[in-house]
């Protein structure tokens, strides 16, 4: 050190150009599942992918579609073939090229793979098709007005066809991807590590050398460890926290309302469930007051909605406004069913925010005549759970797609990846194929009407809420820029 302070002197002045902080510790809700973009479904899984693996496309602020690894693309005037160019000199991780023929084995592995939670979303796709070493074609059953959104997300995420076959089902293990960051390690409930990739096709922008993604649920204790500076950076800070972030002089707030939203997923097919009756579910939705749920638990923080997008969002159905709470007629439709005194399980995550939301629904719907019972689980098992229809009802929360195809389909779709409720109308079936068969914004605005004709009587889900997504970090952290999507985009990243 004395040496180099020297020679600077020798040199006639002392060089202050600031070195850059080597690792951004970054302060997850939860801990991913598997790091595997086909099998994929947690959205702190998403923020981790975010550094692992470029997608075709990104989106904007503004939620249009950006160049990422896919620079150009057009489609046929029929809406059934879209035509991708790639990026030139992209390499992945392991130092294979990504071309067409990669592309081409990534799209049709999230089309094919067993268990591939991308299938629904990108089921429309016929073919792929080759047609020079950077360009390919992907040809349609039908037209799919949600596709480029699709391709914003894990859907456009390109792997290794030499890594993905040489480890098989143990991709998720290593995963080899074309992010500006690659994988280190990942130690379960602990962190994930990933290091800039130095052959990255944007390495300039690129000014972290690690990241270490720390899952710890418990809000408080996020908070606590970056006010005592062992986090860098954290997401989903709660709104009861968000006073004395602001006071602390050495911390910085990010916000913007999700795509998402915040549901109870009702099981109607559970043995012996009061919830088979579409009245008694009626009657849950009527006993909630969703403003007083806001205020209660979130400070007033948050955007009180009823459907699968906020009241805010363009394609949001008017026609069916936030209901108000009536008691009295959630306790005439209890009657009615001959259920006076239902008896619900639900369950919750055991983090700081989902057991405080149920025991005000809890509270609330007492009062109409439901007995609620709060089942905490962690929330790999509560996915579980779900997936094998083990539960009445459900807190389940969905961070949100570009597209509001992407917060419908695979809910509400007869036999869909993420149809925890195993809902199944022909009617909304044909709606949601409605709104996937045209660009047209009129036709698909229609489409969103009759499915929510459907959907706001039959109740398989009752949407709750729509978060204000907060992030809080230190203010050695620079070039943070919020996104609807609740990700954060590393490049242009600099801890100082």
């Amino acid at each position: 050190m004395l040496r180099l302070f020297a020679a600077c002197l020798v040199a006639g002045s002392v060089s202050l150009v600031p070195v850059q902080a080597q690792t951004l510790r970054f302060g997850l809700m939860e801990d991913p599942d598997a790091l595997d973009p086909t099998l994929a479904r947690t959205f702190a899984g998403r923020m981790v992918f975010a550094a692992l693996c470029d997608k075709l496309v990104d989106i904007g602020p503004d939620l249009k579609p950006v160049a990422q690894l896919a620079t150009g693309w057009s489609l046929s005037e029929d809406e059934k073939t879209l035509t991708m160019t790639l990026r030139a000199g992209v390499l992945f991780h392991d130092g294979e090229k990504l071309d067409a023929a990669a592309a081409k084995y990534s799209i049709e592995r999230h089309m094919k793979l067993p268990g591939s939670q991308r299938r629904g979303e990108i089921a429309p796709i016929d073919r792929v098709e080759v047609v020079d070493d950077l360009t390919f074609k992907i040809v349609l059953k039908t037209p799919f007005a949600p596709l480029m959104a699709q391709f914003t997300d894990r859907a456009g995420m390109m792997v290794s066809p030499k890594a993905a076959e040489r480890l098989g089902d143990k991709f998720s293990t290593a995963p080899v991807c074309a992010g500006p960051f690659k994988f280190v390690e990942r130690v379960p409930q602990d962190r994930i590590v990933v290091e800039r990739f130095d052959d990255y096709w944007n390495k300039d922008q690129i000014r972290l050398k690690r990241i270490e993604f720390r899952p710890i649920p418990d809000g408080t204790v996020r908070l606590t460890n970056l006010r005592a500076g062992q986090l860098d950076l954290l997401e989903r800070l709660t709104p009861t926290d968000l006073p004395q972030v602001t006071r602390d002089t050495k911390l910085k707030v990010g916000s913007i309302i999700e795509l998402g939203f915040q549901s109870i997923v009702l099981n109607p097919n559970k043995v012996g469930s009061a919830l088979a009756d579409p009245r008694v579910r009626a009657a849950f939705d009527l006993a909630i007051d969703r403003n007083a749920l806001n205020q209660v638990v979130f400070s007033g923080e948050f955007l009180p909605g009823n459907q699968w997008v906020s009241p805010q969002h363009p394609a949001y159905v008017k026609a069916y406004p936030v209901p108000k709470r009536d008691v009295a007629k959630a306790k005439a439709l209890l009657a009615e069913a001959g259920v006076p005194k239902p008896v619900v399980t639900m369950t919750v995550y055991a983090n700081n925010e989902a057991p405080q939301v149920g025991q005000v629904i809890q509270a609330m719907t007492r009062e109409a005549g439901f007995d609620v019972k709060i089942q905490a689980m962690d929330f790999t098992t509560a996915l579980d759970a779900a997936d094998k229809g083990s539960f009445d009802a459900y807190l389940y929360s969905w961070s949100g797609r570009p597209d509001p195809d992407g917060n419908t389909f695979s809910f509400l779709a007869c036999k869909t990846p993420l149809n925890y409720a195993h809902y199944c109308d022909p009617e909304a079936d044909a709606a949601l194929a409605a709104e996937r068969a045209t660009i047209d914004p009129a036709h698909r605005a229609e489409a969103w009407k009759r499915l929510a004709d459907k959907v706001m009587a039959d109740r398989p889900l009752i949407y709750l809420f729509h978060r204000k997504l907060f992030w809080a970090y230190s203010t050695k952290l620079s070039g943070f820029t919020p996104y609807p999507d609740g990700l954060v985009r590393f490049t242009g990243l600099t801890l100082n």
